[in-house]
């Protein structure tokens, strides 16, 4: 069995997206060839964000440190550290309101 401290994980993340240029930084908990669940700790620099794009599957965020913004057309919810947000099943984005990291879930198949 695989442990991981989502702590650790998260404050590791954040780190490594104020380092980078994109500023952003992912590494995958849950997930691989033949699983029907992704799970990975995303973490965004403050400003940053993902640009708009398709919710391919069923997906949920968890914010585990920050806030963030998931906005969909005119629809948009900001969440803070153990909120839970279900991502809509259409084109959207997130932004980080400040550095933040979330566990983002997805069903792949």
């Amino acid at each position: 069995m695989q442990a991981d401290n989502l702590t650790d994980v998260a404050t590791a993340q954040v780190a490594a997206a104020r380092a980078a240029g994109s500023g952003r930084s992912t590494h995958t908990v849950v997930g691989g060839q033949g699983r029907t669940l992704r799970q990975a700790v995303m973490a965004l620099a403050a400003g940053h964000g993902l640009g708009e794009h398709e919710s391919p599957r069923e997906a949920t965020l968890q914010v585990l440190v920050g806030r963030v913004r998931l906005t969909a057309g005119e629809d948009a919810w900001e969440g803070s550290a153990g909120d839970h947000l279900v991502i809509p099943d259409r084109r959207h984005d997130l932004l980080a309101l400040e550095d933040a990291a979330v566990l983002l879930t997805l069903v792949t198949g």
